[in-house]
């Protein structure tokens, strides 16, 4: 939580520990860094398994963020968060703007590359003389491309990610896309499947919840720690770690909600009003 301090206040945590580190004016999510440059200014005297812990400090005027903590590492609870101040202050939670960078559809290059030629040839080979695949015949293309990929250890897109995919790239409405439309969602593919890498260092096959916190912010999405705790609960299993084809399926519905939110949101005030058709239209399809 982000909090501008005018002199003294008390701290109430319901959790087990609690510090208090000076912000340097930015109000996103703080990574690993940040801890090994920046010493608290302020903590709890007792780094102790209780129940609550609660300190009375007193700061300089200045934003600070305080950030609460479990006694075991990688560990997630709730916890109540209280701060009584002797003067007038202002406190907001860390990353409560929800937005997305720029969803131009992606450039296709002018030199085809020998991998888009296979897919190209796999494409027409599947989807026939309309040239337009639906969502079982999307499993198959890409289920076809990830067995030359073992390092994602990965046992393919499930049905239900594949018609997700259909649903972001389906601009007629026909339950099917196109050699263009797959061209591009194959290009997203691509960029997600880079950021997946990247987190997944020990090619596990999985990134936890905390590293699938950084890929959505890498991939161009900024939510709130509201929107985080859903896309752990939607696509994480009991270990808190996140396969290959549930995060590819996580950014195809948050890319694709986005534009749907885009598209309703004609004068770009952030408010959109839909009647039951349009709701169910757009939540059952996406």
């Amino acid at each position: 939580m982000s909090f501008e301090s005018s002199g003294a206040y008390t701290v109430f945590c319901s959790a087990i520990y609690c510090f208090c580190l000076q912000m340097q004016g930015d109000k996103k999510h703080l990574q690993k860094d940040f801890f090994l440059y920046n010493a608290s200014k302020v903590k709890c005297k007792s780094y102790i398994n209780m129940r609550e812990v609660s300190e009375r400090f007193r700061l300089p005027p200045n934003e600070y963020v305080i950030i609460p903590s479990t006694y075991e590492p990688h560990q997630e609870g709730d916890f109540i968060l209280r701060v009584f101040s002797e003067k007038q202050s202002h406190s907001e939670e860390v990353e409560n703007k929800i937005e997305v960078g720029h969803l131009s559809p992606a450039q296709r290059d002018s030199k085809e590359s020998e991998e888009e030629k296979q897919f190209r040839n796999i494409f027409r080979q599947i989807a026939g003389d309309d040239m337009e695949i639906s969502a079982d015949e999307l499993q198959n293309v890409l289920n076809n491309v990830l067995k030359k990929h073992q390092d994602l250890k990965t046992k393919g897109f499930a049905l239900e990610s594949c018609r997700s995919m259909i649903a972001l790239m389906d601009t007629d409405g026909s339950g099917k896309i196109n050699l263009d439309e797959f061209r591009h969602l194959w290009n997203k593919i691509k960029s997600w499947q880079t950021i997946f890498r990247h987190y997944d260092a020990d090619q596990s096959g999985t990134i936890n919840s905390y590293e699938m916190r950084n890929a959505v912010n890498d991939a161009g999405f900024h939510l709130n720690n509201q929107l985080y705790d859903i896309i752990t609960m939607r696509y994480a299993d009991r270990n808190m770690n996140i396969q290959f084809d549930s995060f590819i399926c996580c950014f195809v519905r948050l890319e694709g909600m986005f534009r749907a939110f885009h598209a309703f949101d004609k004068d770009g005030d952030g408010i959109i009003k839909l009647n039951v058709l349009e709701w169910l239209q757009l939540t059952m399809y996406a």
